[in-house]
Order: C-alpha cells, then sequence, then structure tokens
C-alpha cells in the first residue's frame, strides 16, 4: 500500500523559496503520476503541477506563471517541488498525491492537475507566506 508523506512547508517571507517533498514509501514511485495541490482557507483544492510516471515530463497550472519546479529522484523515492518567489496567495496546505500508471493509461494520460484522478493522498503540509 503506497503512503505519501509531505514535509517542507513552513512560514516565509514573500520573495522567499522552499522545497517540499513528499516522499513515498510501500512502493515505488516511479510507477505513479505523481500530482501537487494545494489548499487556501475557504477555497477549493488547485492542482498546480504533477509529473508523469513515464518520462517526468512535467505539467504546471497556468496560475503558478513558472515559480514551481517538480521534479523526481528516484533513488529516495521522493517527489519535490521547489517554490519560488513565494507570495502571500501562495498561503496553503500544500498535497501531493499518487495515481498508478495503469489508471492514467486508462485515461489516456500519464499525470493530472485534477484530484478526482489519484488515489493516494498524504496529509498535507502548510505554507504561509507573511511578513
Amino acid at each position: 500500500q503506497l503512503q505519501l508523506v509531505e514535509s517542507g512547508g513552513g512560514l516565509v517571507q514573500p520573495g522567499g523559496s522552499l522545497r517540499l517533498s513528499c516522499a513515498a514509501s510501500g512502493d515505488t514511485v516511479s510507477y505513479y503520476g505523481i500530482g501537487w495541490f494545494r489548499q487556501a482557507p475557504g477555497k477549493e483544492r488547485e492542482g498546480i503541477s504533477c509529473i508523469n510516471y513515464k518520462d517526468d515530463s512535467a505539467v504546471y497550472a497556468d496560475s503558478i506563471e513558472g515559480r514551481f519546479t517538480i521534479s523526481r529522484d528516484s533513488a529516495k523515492n521522493t517527489v519535490y517541488l521547489q517554490i519560488n518567489g513565494l507570495r502571500p496567495e501562495d498561503t496553503a496546505v500544500y498535497y501531493c498525491a499518487a495515481g498508478h500508471r495503469s489508471r492514467f493509461e486508462l485515461l489516456f494520460r500519464q499525470c493530472s492537475l485534477r484530484d478526482n484522478e489519484y488515489d493516494w493522498w498524504g496529509q498535507g503540509t502548510r505554507v504561509t507566506v507573511s511578513s
């Protein structure tokens, strides 16, 4: 059974950077498309990036304007989300999620920004951007 644990959140000043980690256990993360989502207070959960299981190519939501970078370290069984130029509006709980490649094959894609296409979720890590 795959388990995901996020870490790396915290309080950061506007303009700062963070690297969020999504550590997987119970299976090999390379077999999964991995997505990063966030949920700000009072708002719906938003898909911000995903990395596909085939060749680690990435998809990003238009809203993040090139400030986020997703990557995978298969040796560490971990997926990262580097966030630069943090803004107060980035304040949210950030979640990673996994969908097995067999699921995405049925959907004719390799990862997704839709939360209902993922089966495993971490507990989230809180990011607060404030001066």
